[in-house]
């Protein structure tokens, strides 16, 4: 490996701007899912089910807002394009913390539709910024920083909640994400190279794919949202001169059993992800150790980076859908920890597979699918990773307040490892009649 690569990279100015910007940019949104949860158990005095629910609700609000804002860049430039999520994050998040729960649904969704796009803002100007062998490089560097930006927000965020400040935490993040919206509107990186080519295009989206594949178990909701293709990606995957008629034309002949298997997958991984998301808070909050939230967040992460650098220097791939089974058959022993460090000991364990997981399951898809379907193939893909991500919440929440604390990991565990089992034996009968 030739770390050097990394030195070569941060001394070009324009990308170590980004990515810092890119890093503090991004420490608000890290720390509004766990101020969410807590405003709602806390403050608001629902249970967790009704928490897993609103961050269900945003979930899906920014996976619909994600290609519409895409194409806002791409048409109108990203000042332009960011003037309404500057706008509606300081006055949404300063609005949710004093309305009721009823209203608070609404209003998280908008917000998520509205969500300042930085992730993908971020890596579509490293696609421009970085050349080469370079581009993969820079990609990998944004996912670690923003590995090491979901250790520290989440912590952040639970330490202010349980201090008693959910209110002015919830207003801060909004105040705080319009103000990087601002500085990223003064800096304005560029996110088109000058004469584009379709390929370069191709090029730049199956990049984004590998580093999108690569994010944290924290931050999977962004993650599922800019698998949907926008601009010139969702160009590439219609094919030039196409619309709706092509695409209907074409229909779907890509989507085979094998990249519905891949689908199930990437829906099981974001409902197990999310459902342990939920679970970690619930069992800290309910111990009266929600200040250590952070403690469990960082092993977890941690292990995520250390598992996806790992799988991607193995020589062989490993079946998604065994990848998928481990994680969820080790995240079964987190009900039964204790006491914070034993949690975070044991989030090691299944955060090891997350990064591989959703790697291997884009890898995949995107082997199996041809280059000019490969976006409109990625969209749904995220549209499964959301699908899932927006279950696993409510559903951890709804065992939470049945069995306590355990049912989150129990729940979305079980769910995870029954899935596939399933899929495993239907690949099996398959095989048999194929024989």
């Amino acid at each position: 490996m030739n770390f050097a690569l990394y030195r070569e990279l941060l001394a070009v100015r324009p990308i170590r701007r980004l990515l810092l910007v890119g890093t503090i940019a991004r420490i608000p949104h890290s720390a509004a899912g766990v101020l969410l949860t807590l405003h709602i158990v806390l403050t608001l005095g629902q249970g967790y089910a009704a928490a897993g629910a609103a961050a269900a609700v945003m979930t899906i609000g920014i996976a619909l807002g994600a290609p519409w804002r895409g194409r806002r860049v791409d048409t109108v430039g990203l000042r332009t394009a960011l003037i309404p999520s500057v706008i509606s994050e300081t006055v949404i998040w300063a609005v949710v913390p004093h309305v009721s729960y009823q209203w608070l649904l609404p209003l998280v969704f908008v917000g998520g539709l509205l969500t300042l796009p930085i992730f993908s803002v971020v890596r579509q100007s490293l696609g421009v910024l970085a050349e080469g062998d370079q581009r993969r490089t820079a990609f990998a560097l944004d996912a670690i920083t923003t590995e090491m930006v979901f250790m520290i927000g989440p912590a952040a965020g639970a330490v202010v909640a349980t201090s008693g400040y959910t209110i002015a935490g919830l207003t801060v993040v909004g105040v705080a994400t319009s103000l990087a919206g601002l500085f990223l509107m003064w800096f304005n990186p560029p996110t088109r190279s000058p004469g584009q080519t379709l390929e370069c295009a191709e090029d730049e989206q199956r990049a984004a794919e590998a580093a999108v594949v690569s994010t944290a178990p924290a931050h999977v909701q962004e993650a599922a949202a800019e698998l949907v293709p926008s601009g010139a990606a969702a160009s590439a995957a219609i094919g030039p001169g196409q619309g709706l008629r092509g695409r209907l034309a074409g229909g779907f002949a890509w989507f085979t059993a094998t990249v519905a298997a891949l689908f199930a997958v990437a829906a099981g991984a974001g409902m197990v992800l999310s459902g342990t998301d939920v679970g970690i808070v619930a069992a800290l909050q309910t111990g009266g150790r929600q200040s250590e939230i952070g403690v469990v967040f960082v092993f977890w992460c941690a292990a995520s980076v250390v598992g996806g650098l790992i799988y991607g220097a193995m020589h062989r791939p490993i079946p998604p859908v065994i990848l998928l089974l481990g994680m969820a058959a080790l995240t079964l022993p987190m009900a039964f920890a204790h006491d914070t460090w034993t949690l975070a000991f044991v989030s090691v364990l299944p955060g090891l597979l997350c990064a591989p997981v959703l790697s291997a399951a884009s890898e995949k898809v995107a082997d199996l699918v041809s280059e000019e379907r490969r976006g409109e193939a990625m969209g749904w893909y995220g549209s499964a990773l959301t699908a899932g991500v927006a279950l696993g919440s409510p559903l951890a929440g709804i065992f939470i307040d049945v069995m306590g604390p355990s049912g989150g990991f129990v729940s979305v565990g079980t769910a995870g490892v029954a899935l596939c089992l399933v899929g495993l034996a239907l690949q099996r009968r398959r095989r048999k009649a194929a024989a």
